[in-house]
Formats: C-alpha cells, structure tokens, sequence
C-alpha cells in the first residue's frame, strides 16, 4: 500500500512538474515583427523579440524566407537593404547591418533565442515564394524541419498566406496551431481541413456574425494588422481571441480599460459598418414634429437618407433647414424600441457632435413599457445632451417623478469637453443600486437608488436607447437658432450594450 503511494504521488509531482513548465502568457497580444516601433528597434530583429517578451506579449510574430543556398533567415519584406532574399547567398545578406547592429537573424539563431524563455509564443510566418509554389513547399519543410532541430515545437504557432502551405504544416505535424491570412476561405473551410485558427485583417470579421461563426467552430480568431484605439477596442468588445500590432504597449493599455476586462459581456451592438440607411433590424424611427413636449422645431422623417444615413462607418443624422409640415427643418429621432431593449448594463456610444447655436443633440433613453405610467414617472435617462449656445459643455441626466426638470430638481451635472473636433465615448453603467455616468471613461456624474420607491428609482424596467438631433426647443433654442450652421450632423461611430 506505501509503495502504491509512494508511487501515486511521484506520477503527480512530474505531472505538476510537466504542467509548470511552460507558463505562457494569457492575453490577446500578438507583436508584429516583434516589439519594435516604440523602442526603434528593427523590425524582426533579435532586439524586438527580446522586447515582446519583456513586455509580456502572448506571442512574437516574425516572418521567415529562404536564401539561394537555402539558408533560412527572418525578415518581413523580401528584400534584405536592396538585396532579394531569395537570389542572394546567406553570406551576401550578412554584407548588410541593421541598424542597432544586428545582422539578418537566421531562422535557427531567432527560435533558440526564443527557447531561451517560457511565456510568449513564436508565431512563425512562412513568405509566400517569389519564385514558385514548390519553392514554398519547401521552406515550409525546412521550417519545419528547424523548429524540430531547435526543439521548440511546444512554443511554435504557424501563420501564412498561402493556403497550402497552412495544410503542409499540418500534414507534418498534425497537431500544430495554425491560421490562414489571406481573407478569402470560410470558416467551415478551415474547420473542415483541420486549421486551428483564422488570421484575418479586422475589416473582414465587421461582417456579421463572423467572428462569432468562427467561435462556434472551435477555431481562434486573430485580427491584423490593428494599430488604433476604436480597432482594438472594437475586436476586444467582440471577445477577439487575439490581435496582431504594431503598437503592442497601446494595446495592452487599451486591454486594462475594456469593458470585457470589468467583467461586461457585448450584448447588442451597431458598429454601422454598412452603407446607406441604418440597419432596418437595429433602429426604427419616431415620425413627425409638433413639438415633441419640449417646442422643438424640427420634423423627424421616416427612413429619409437626408436625415440619416450610414457612410464610411458612422450612422450620421442630419438637422437641414428644409420646410414639412409646417415645420422649417427636418431631422431624424432613431430608437432601439421593438429592436432592442434592456434592463441594466453599460451602454457607450462614441460620436462627434453637430456645431451651432440652436441645435439640441442626444444620446438618451426611455422605458419601453411605462411601467409606472407616464412622463416623467417612469423614468427617463439622458446619457448625454448637448445645446449649441454652450459649445464646451455636455450633460448626464436622470428624471423621474421626484427628479424632472419642469419642477427643477432633475438630478444632473455638466462636464467640460470640445464635443466637436474629435469623437468622445459617451456611457452610463446602470445598475440596481445607482446609474453612473462616463465621458471617456471619467465618472462625473452618479444617481443612486433611495429605496424609496418609483417616485425615486423607476428604472427596475426595460428602456430602449434614442439618438436624435432637435433644433431649438426649451432648452435647445433658449438663444435661438443660427440659421446660417444647417446642414449639422452629429457623427455616431458606435452604439455597444454590455451587461454582467
């Protein structure tokens, strides 16, 4: 019985011991070429290796070719400082110096210098040959053949362009991870010749439901080449497994602040990557003028691309000075209602306002049922108004019975921002304890629950979001309307509903 112990937890320490070994890195960062623009490092270099796993990246992605004598080396283009790779002896190549004064890494020199550590991934991309299809087959087998040789087959993933070579991968080692680049194979594809992954530009998984298809397959989704916030903020929002930059310390400063990272989860969202007018399925439309309750000047159309249309990925409505029905401009109120609506989350819209005294933009909503009977009793969220005679300022507001501008005890704060030159992310996080509300990411504003009741607190009910552009109104146009700003669009670049 001791010796069956003894035995038992021996096979454990080596199973713990085998499980430690490795301890690589749990984050969506891919380095491309490396880490190498913020320090100036060469791309592809030794130096920006080193650097992606200092920073602590899930992977280092580097790009491998093959010399005339068929020594293979690591370089992105095919030309070494004027020299073709592939036409050039390995000795010729090292004629050349980069510019911290590394020579060109050969392929065997770059992975056991990434031997030389447990945490970031060697994401190893095979060029697609200049010269022919057969000579691709065959960096492909040499690749594979050194990854062998070195003995980091546990830290190697594979990427290319070229579709057969992502196939010869696996029919010399069936189970590696791979992902194609190009952009043109389905998921089901893929899944069907037994890659592990897809490894498209962002642009193609802005289609519907692509990533989420790919999920459902069992294959991991990388995003290239990504280098800005709204990008990478996007691909984290629409749970990416990974994303491939230039800009790698951006990236992970953009991965501490994303939503998904608080524990949010994207249940709804209109990135209006479409062209035309908004999507039928995402928005319908409040129809007509007569004031809306506030002596508003404006006629909200029906689906009128005038008003509002989607072009080069922003939902755009437009106040014009135009005569309808007896009313002097026209302008378009959109609503989730019959669409979408929620109870509780965090909702982030990011736009650029429309300029000019007179106009009376908002990014607000309202419930869908009236649970607790009419304005302003069932409640009423403002997550963000602005009003062109004060350029420089936007406001958070809540209403209810208690709370509601006509008896002047709206619950509300303005926050100084320039709302025109560059897009800010409005939100609120609503939750059943209090509401809080974000202009980039700064609370500014926060109404709690009293536990008094609805006359207090309606918001225990459904609400469905509202984006519109007034002109003039009680507070809009207290100092009149400029007729000289029309046509003024408010810019919507993304509308995302998250919740716990």
């Amino acid at each position: 019985m001791k010796r069956a112990l003894i035995s038992t937890c021996m096979v454990l320490i080596f199973t713990t011991s085998f499980a430690q070994k490795f301890n690589w890195n749990k984050n969506q960062v891919i380095a491309h070429r490396g880490a190498w623009k913020k320090q100036n490092f060469p791309q592809n270099s030794i130096a920006s290796l080193k650097e992606a796993v200092k920073l602590g990246c899930y992977g280092s992605e580097f790009d491998v070719w093959m010399t005339a004598d068929n020594v293979l080396v690591v370089n992105h283009d095919p030309e070494f400082q004027g020299l073709t790779i592939e036409k050039v002896k390995y000795e010729e190549l090292l004629t050349k110096t980069m510019s911290n004064g590394e020579k060109i890494p050969t392929l065997e020199a770059y992975l056991k210098e990434g031997k030389k550590q447990k945490t970031t991934r060697l994401i190893l991309e095979i060029k697609p040959s200049l010269i022919s299809k057969e000579r691709g087959i065959e960096v492909t087998n040499a690749s594979i053949e050194m990854v062998k040789k070195v003995g980091v087959i546990d830290w190697t993933e594979y990427i290319s362009f070229d579709y057969d070579y992502c196939k010869r991968v696996l029919e010399l080692l069936p189970y590696a991870k791979v992902a194609y680049l190009r952009g043109e194979i389905s998921a089901e594809q893929m899944k069907a010749d037994k890659l592990t992954g897809v490894d498209y530009h962002y642009s193609v998984y802005q289609k519907d439901g692509w990533i989420e298809n790919a999920h459902k397959l069992g294959l991991t989704v990388n995003a290239w080449t990504v280098n800005t916030v709204p990008e990478i903020q996007w691909l984290l929002a629409h749970k990416v497994d990974f994303i491939t930059t230039n800009e790698p310390e951006l990236t992970f400063e953009e991965l501490k602040k994303t939503p998904t990272a608080l524990g949010w989860n994207l249940k709804w969202s209109d990135e209006f990557d479409e062209k035309g007018l908004p999507l039928s399925k995402n928005w319908s439309y409040d129809v007509g003028g007569k004031g809306w309750g506030n002596n508003e000047l404006q006629y909200y159309t029906d689906a009128d691309s005038a008003n509002a249309n989607v072009n080069k990925g922003n939902l755009n409505i437009t106040a014009i000075k135009a005569d309808k029905e007896n009313n002097h401009y026209t302008s378009a109120r959109l609503v989730t209602k019959n669409k979408f609506d929620f109870k509780y989350g965090r909702v982030e819209v990011r736009a650029i306002l429309p300029k000019g005294r007179g106009l009376w933009p908002a990014i607000w909503a309202l419930p869908t049922e009236w649970k607790y009977g009419g304005w302003p009793k069932s409640g009423e969220i403002d997550i963000m108004e602005h009003v062109g005679y004060e350029p420089d300022s936007v406001y958070g507001t809540v209403h209810t019975e208690k709370f509601n501008h006509v008896i002047h005890t709206q619950a509300g704060k303005g926050v100084k921002i320039d709302p025109y030159d560059s897009y800010h992310v409005y939100a609120i996080e609503w939750c059943k304890d209090k509401i809080d509300f974000f202009v980039d990411d700064q609370k500014y504003l926060s109404f709690k629950n009293s536990g008094k009741g609805s006359g207090d607190w309606p918001f225990d009910q459904n609400f469905h979001i509202i984006l519109n552009v007034a002109v003039g109104g009680g507070w809009g146009g207290k100092k009149g309307v400029d007729d000289t700003i029309f046509p003024a669009t408010m810019k919507v670049d993304y509308v995302r509903v998250y919740q716990k």
